[in-house]
């Protein structure tokens, strides 16, 4: 369970960050310069990107626990 826990924070954790910034990539695609405006999400989107890193960050946990037999 240890292992689950670990790799389930600390993918969440990784991801957050990644997900927030391809998000501001994604809301500034259509612009032609090349700088990027970092912008929260609005609360209908932290929920859509919490629920699929859920989803992830569980399927992560479960795979390592699978791999290291936990």
């Amino acid at each position: 369970m240890n292992t689950f826990l670990a790799s389930f924070i600390t993918f969440t954790f990784l991801n957050l960050i990644e997900n927030l910034i391809h998000y501001n990539i994604g809301r500034t695609e259509d612009r032609s310069s090349y700088k990027i405006a970092f912008n929260m999400p609005s609360r209908h989107d932290w929920i859509k990107i919490l629920c699929i890193m859920i989803v992830f960050a569980s399927l992560q946990g479960m795979f390592t626990c699978l791999l290291t037999r936990c």
